[in-house]
């Protein structure tokens, strides 16, 4: 359009790694948007050539503050390489492990990237502005000082579970190696019933089994009610976000998918499958129609699509078409958003079906999705550390084939994330990784279609004093990105 005009917005604070996103805006509006992860890693490059086993050193390293779910990743496509299933003590530690680190990065995200945002001078002349401001403002708010201590006790979960955080080697393919006595069950017990505490005291000001028994958007609303906003943190949030709609803020493709995670006795916790809102229906998730489109990613692939065992990650920057490092996944031939949200939606929990029926993915409902989660999360641990039985085994063992191929897809926190290795000659001959935000901000495809972030970008509004010349950063877009949760560093390997 004659009046669109071009900005750049980034590096954005708070997010792990480097992240850049360019505008086309119009008058007051987000036109379009390109998403681009600028740091190029070569994760998938270093582990060429290298043992088998290797991988559970590497992989961890990829970044600091979802090492576990590399790990855990890499386990399991490790064991599916050895056909080994772990032990149910094993089973049970390492849901404890995984749902220890996804559970502290929802808490961190909330507190620490997503609610500081409230806090900035462009909203000073709301009415809850001054409310907002001394709880959730970075580092000098009266909520830091009640958050970090409550974080840093939970982790202790690591310690007693996997000997440290993060890159811990612990987990294993077939299980975890540190086994718990009756008085680690005990201290984990106690580490639990300590950041329920937190939990009920601050963020929800109530049970976190009335939390979960929340089955629609009705009784969300009449919950969020029956107290002041400022009685609990996730009332203040559900507060703000009625007075800036933000549930009309940041819609994508409506397209959701859940790898699964949390198994035991093979059933997961939170099931895999795939969810559109265009049918309303959950369908079976189909691990070969994944594919990975470079068409516009400085990448040596080509345009063809391919399924991470055939994946080739060669930097090459004549590529004219790209503007990122990152890589388009799909699934068969579309973007799926993934994440806390898309989890809840896939799982069928009835008060999140009821928000995106009516709303769709968008800022609010990816944000109650994620505090919903640790209510369900952190239930669902109490349970798995009762189960723990001492002195019975943690961990089988077996040796990589020295020819095979396996897979590993679990649930980072962010989202969904996959490990495909190919073994030849006792080697790694191609080691794959789409990380949850490989997903949610992909760039276009070979068909032009965005990525989840980059569509819910479109019709993002500015307000006055960031449209004409004051060329600040628009604060819904701050808000739309957020709501994704990115880990940068996690993109590109």
């Amino acid at each position: 359009m004659s009046d669109a005009t071009r900005r750049i917005v980034g590096p954005f604070n708070r997010v792990e790694g480097d992240l850049e996103v360019q505008l086309e805006v119009s008058g007051d509006r987000v036109e379009r948007a390109w998403v681009v992860s600028p740091l190029y890693r070569g994760f998938e490059q270093i582990l060429r050539d290298k043992d088998p086993l290797d991988a559970l050193v590497y992989v961890p390293r990829i970044c600091g503050i979802c090492s576990v779910a590399q790990s855990v990743a890499a386990a399991r496509a490790l064991a599916s390489l050895e056909g080994l299933a772990a032990p149910r003590n094993g089973e049970l530690a390492t849901n404890l492990v995984l749902a220890n680190e996804n559970v502290a990065d929802h808490l961190t995200h909330f507190y620490l990237f997503f609610m500081p945002d409230f806090a900035r001078e462009t909203y000073a002349g709301e009415a809850w502005y001054g409310e907002a401001a001394a709880r959730f403002r970075a580092v000098s708010g009266s909520a830091a000082a009640q958050v970090l201590p409550a974080r840093a006790e939970f982790l202790h979960l690591m310690g007693l579970l996997a000997g440290k955080w993060p890159h811990s080697l612990a987990l294993q393919p077939g299980g975890t190696t540190r086994s718990v006595e009756s008085g680690d069950r005990a201290r984990v017990l106690a580490v639990l019933f300590g950041f329920r505490q937190f939990l009920e005291r601050c963020l929800f000001g109530d049970a976190l089994e009335n939390i979960v028994a929340l089955d629609s958007a009705q009784a969300l609303e009449d919950w969020c009610a029956h107290r002041a906003p400022v009685h609990s943190d996730f009332r203040h949030f559900l507060h703000i976000a009625e007075q800036l709609q933000l549930q009309n803020l940041g819609r994508a493709q409506d397209r959701f998918m859940s790898y699964g995670v949390y198994p035991a006795d093979g059933t997961p916790l939170f099931a895999p499958g795939v969810f559109s809102l265009d049918n309303g229906t959950t369908q079976p998730l189909e691990q070969s129609a994944i594919r990975e489109d470079s068409s516009h990613t400085w990448n040596t692939q080509g345009l063809d699509a391919a399924h991470p065992y055939d994946g080739v990650t060669q930097p090459n920057l004549d590529n004219q078409q790209a503007y990122t490092w990152c890589k388009s996944p799909r699934l068969g031939e579309s973007p799926v958003e993934v994440g806390a949200l898309a989890r809840q939606v896939v799982n069928g929990h009835p008060l999140l079906r009821d928000l995106v029926q009516q709303s769709g993915g968008n800022v609010r409902n990816r944000i109650v999705a994620r505090l919903l989660e640790i209510a369900l999360v952190v239930i669902a641990m109490e349970g798995w550390a009762r189960q723990l039985r001492p002195k019975e085994p943690f961990c089988h063992s077996a040796n990589p084939p020295d020819e095979a191929r396996g897979y590993g897809m679990i649930e980072a926190a962010r989202g969904s994330l996959g490990h495909w290795i190919s073994v030849q000659r006792g080697r790694i001959a191609n080691y794959q990784i789409i990380a949850p935000t490989t997903w949610n901000f992909s760039p276009r495809d070979i068909r032009g279609a965005p990525g989840p972030l980059e569509l819910a970008l479109q019709g993002a509004p500015l307000r006055a004093d960031e449209s004409g010349g004051a060329r600040r950063d628009p604060v819904a877009v701050q808000h739309i990105v957020r709501s994704f949760d990115p880990c940068m560093v996690c993109t590109v390997h």
